[in-house]
């Protein structure tokens, strides 16, 4: 896919299945609608064309944001707004992980100035495992959602507009994240964004994490107190900042003979007692070998590997995470140096 360096563009992708897994039966957890999914893309749309962004390239999908993104397309937006073009990236679907990380190769190769991300931990974990040095613009629509925020899609269209036509320099308007990556016998084989958890159960199942039973170390990139899903066991008790300088490991144990238990509220409605032997702190670089020869790994929640007494695995923090576009910060920016407003001399206002 060739590269538009003449016509600043975004990609955009929005994971059909992000907010419907199986924590919507198991627990009270709501669920996000194609509808609204679609809602917020064509809202994105407005505030991506009124910055001059001339390209937005998306992810076809076989759940029906694409199809009703070719309806909307079909009546021209309303209110004098402005919308980019839309090119659907010629790609094969296979209803894979792979595909969202084909569909940001594309992306990234083609030259665009920020991806916006509607999904959830898992999917802004795929994102960033190809993104390079695109800034990602994370919008929540999953389940338990710690790294991407609820934010108003047209107030996040603006920032990533901002920062994709340069108008907010790339340093001004992103931050970098820490990321947790996974080595199997010596060889980098995954990463996450959030936590990485092992379990004892040798199977991977539904993939989404939503029982206690098993859960072994636990290792957080950040912890926030107010987070929901594995995260808040370590928000719980030792909270982490995105930005300080380090991580946390915890080794668990049953809750019933642990020196600590937490309740905690492992999904939406879903509070459940875990027991904690021990916290420590996670230095950036220093790689920490599982403590379990066997099992299974949970990567932001979702259970991914699974690996044998043969394998020799081992968890690193590191600072070289995706960069991601602080909206608040980009506004402000916006704001103080006056790009989205225009004056009139003739018209003096007081107070301005």
């Amino acid at each position: 896919m060739p590269s538009d360096i003449d016509q600043p563009s975004v990609g955009i992708l929005a994971n059909p299945a992000a907010g419907r897994d199986i924590r919507r039966l198991v627990a009270q957890a709501s669920v996000f609608p194609i509808a609204e999914k679609r809602n917020m893309i064509t809202r994105l749309f407005s505030s991506l064309g009124k910055l001059g962004i001339k390209k937005v390239y998306m992810m076809p999908d076989g759940g029906g944001i694409s199809d009703r993104i070719k309806h909307a397309l079909k009546t021209p937006p309303q209110n004098g707004q402005i919308w980019p073009e839309i090119v659907f990236i010629d790609m094969p679907m296979e209803d894979r992980a792979e595909d969202t990380q084909n569909a940001v190769e594309r992306m990234v190769a083609a030259g665009v100035g920020g991806i916006i991300v509607l999904g959830g931990d898992g999917t802004n974990r795929l994102v960033a495992s190809k993104s390079e040095e695109i800034p990602i613009t994370a919008l929540s629509t999953g389940t338990n959602n710690v790294f991407p925020f609820m934010r108003e899609a047209t107030i996040a269209g603006l920032a990533a507009g901002l920062v994709a036509t340069k108008q907010v320099p790339i340093f001004e308007g992103t931050a970098r994240n820490k990321v947790l990556r996974i080595d199997i016998n010596g060889i980098e084989s995954d990463l996450a964004l959030v936590d990485v958890c092992t379990s004892t159960a040798l199977w991977v199942g539904s993939r989404a994490l939503w029982r206690a039973e098993g859960l072994n170390q636990l290792f957080l990139s950040f912890a926030e107190a107010d987070a929901i899903g594995l995260s808040s066991i370590g928000g719980l008790i030792r909270p982490v900042s995105r930005l300080q300088n380090m991580g946390l490991w915890l080794d668990l144990m049953d809750p019933e003979t642990a020196p600590i238990s937490v309740s905690t509220p492992l999904a939406p409605g879903l509070i459940v007692d875990i027991g904690i032997e021990k916290v420590h702190d996670m230095i950036p670089g220093e790689a920490v070998s599982l403590r379990t020869t066997q099992g299974v790994i949970a990567l932001d929640g979702e259970r991914e590997i699974e690996f044998s007494p043969e394998d020799s695995v081992a968890v690193r923090l590191e600072w070289d995470g995706p960069l991601t576009i602080d909206i608040p910060k980009v506004m402000a920016y916006a704001a103080n140096n006056g790009l989205l407003t225009s004056t009139d001399q003739t018209r003096p206002i007081d107070g301005v």
